[in-house]
This record gives C-alpha cells, sequence and structure tokens, in this order.
C-alpha cells in the first residue's frame, strides 16, 4: 500500500482538464477483472493476515447498476478480519433514483446504522456508490466516522469517464444540469470528516485522476474499474486503512 509517486504532479493534473481514460485501458476491462478476481482466490489466506478490527460499523456501498451483490466480498472480508459491515440495502444503486432526490433514502440508512452502532459509522463506497458516501459526510458528519472511496470519480468532470452517457440514462440526471453540477461541487469540497481515496491509473472506466483530490490521503493501486473491489490490493489498502484509523 503505498503512496502515490509525483504526488504534485497527479494533483496538478487534477485541476487541468481530464478527459476519459485511454481506450486501450477500457478494452482490456474484462479480462483484467477476470483475472483480479483468480488472484483474489490465491491470496484471500493472506489477507486475513490484516491487523484485526475493532467491530466498528462499516457500511459498503455499489457502484452504479450494482447491488449489494456485487461488494458481498469486501463485506465478507471485512466482517471476517473483526469489523461489523454490511451493504446498503437500498438495492441497485441507480442514482438519486435509488437514494432520493435529496439523498434522504441514504442519509436514513446512514443514521440508523450510526444509532445501532452508538457511534459514527465508516463508509466505503466503490465508484458512483464513494461519490455517494461524500454527500452522505457532507450531510451528516456527525453521523460519519471517516470515508474511504475507491474508484470514484468525484474529483473531476462527469465527461472524464467513459460512462457518462449510461450514468445519464440509468439516473436520468444529466450531467450538465445545474442541479447535477451544484451537487457535484458540494461533493468535491473538503470534506468534514476523514477521507482516504483508493484510485488506479489504469482504470479504463474512469479517468483515475478525477478519482482523488487534495482534501484526503490517496493511494494508488493497479486495477481496472470493474471488480475494482474484489481486488486483493485494494482490500489490503482497506484494511491498513481501517487499522491506522484504529491506532489514532
Amino acid at each position: 500500500m503505498d503512496a502515490v509517486p509525483g504526488h504534485r504532479d497527479a494533483l496538478a493534473a487534477v485541476s487541468a482538464p481530464l478527459g476519459p481514460p485511454p481506450l486501450r485501458h477500457t478494452l482490456r476491462e474484462w479480462p483484467r477483472a477476470a483475472w483480479g478476481l483468480a488472484q483474489l482466490s490465491l491470496t484471500w489466506r493472506g489477507l486475513l493476515s490484516a491487523p484485526p478490527g475493532d467491530g466498528r460499523r462499516v457500511l459498503v456501498l455499489p457502484g452504479l447498476f450494482n447491488s449489494d451483490r456485487s461488494t458481498a466480498l469486501m463485506v465478507r472480508y471485512l466482517n471476517t478480519i473483526g469489523y461489523r459491515a454490511s451493504g446498503w440495502g437500498l438495492g441497485r444503486n441507480l442514482g438519486r433514483r435509488t437514494i432520493g432526490g435529496e439523498g434522504e433514502r441514504l442519509l436514513a440508512i446512514v443514521a440508523e446504522a450510526a444509532e445501532e452502532a452508538r457511534a459514527p459509522v465508516t463508509l466505503i463506497g466503490v465508484s458512483l456508490g464513494g461519490i455517494m458516501a461524500r454527500l452522505a459526510a457532507h450531510l451528516l458528519p456527525d453521523r460519519v466516522a471517516e470515508v474511504i472511496t475507491v474508484s470514484s470519480p468525484y474529483a473531476g468532470p462527469a465527461r472524464a469517464t467513459r460512462v457518462w452517457r449510461a450514468y445519464q440514462r440509468i439516473t436520468g440526471d444529466r450531467i450538465d444540469a445545474a442541479e447535477t453540477l451544484a451537487l457535484a461541487a458540494l461533493i468535491r469540497s473538503p470534506l468534514p470528516v476523514p477521507a482516504t481515496a483508493i484510485w488506479s491509473r489504469s482504470d479504463g472506466l474512469v479517468n483515475g485522476l478525477a478519482c482523488r483530490g487534495q482534501d484526503c490521503r490517496a493511494i494508488e493501486v493497479c486495477s481496472s474499474h470493474l471488480g475494482v473491489q474484489t481486488r486483493a490490493e485494494v482490500l489490503r489498502a482497506i484494511a491498513g486503512v481501517l487499522a491506522e484509523r484504529r491506532a489514532q
């Protein structure tokens, strides 16, 4: 789990106009996702040597059009090493069609989890789920302890991805609408809680530099976008961040 090399150069690139990732990365998404899942079966036992969890409550939010099934392995891993993790329980992530126009359904889930735990919860979001995790942290800072985003392009424009057209069709939101842009600006703004962004320079669906900002720690991994939540390197990074938070 290494810090990102070329820190200043990467941050400068984030502030510059970003386009979609190279087509060569996009064409390799499915083979790389399959290979990553195969590698996980070989490294699973080693992942269990992570520092033991402290039982804190963790909510895992899935990516666009995905449900809790897509994050089941991550949830299982976190529970195995000692956290109380679960999916969000809202079904497929269809953007605001799922979480409510102002995010009220998502906020209710976060508030309920924090109340049950009698402590702020940790939010881990994959892709669009990470963007939603940041929104929840802005709106409920007293209920959220920490945010970890995984390949979530919150720091760049929607057109820095190869899925913005699919996003519009699935969610019904227009990326250039005033309301959407205002919401994106809030999500991009510095969080009131600790945050970590896990990102990949070789991501084939979103520009990796759009997945990290100046308000949080950034951890670079080598991964496709598809299946990033099942990458051993990503799970190891998440376990490390959670362990560091425990030690503070």
